[in-house]
């Protein structure tokens, strides 16, 4: 049986989510496999900042 995957797009403010992240990573029923962050830069500024999460989920 070939293993399946799910992908969630989590989007956050990285002062303010933790709690949230937390407990959107413990309830998952599957294997988590990835967390990719999307990092943009502000303008005029160049600062990073994350506007969202790719989760990747191995399920069976």
């Amino acid at each position: 049986m070939e293993p399946k995957y799910r992908v969630h797009r989590f989007d956050l403010r990285m002062t303010k989510d933790q709690s949230r992240l937390e407990e959107f990573l413990n309830s998952l029923r599957g294997e988590v496999i990835a967390i990719i962050p999307n990092v943009t830069i502000v303008p005029f500024t160049y600062a990073s900042r994350i506007d969202f999460l790719f989760i990747i989920e191995k399920v069976s």
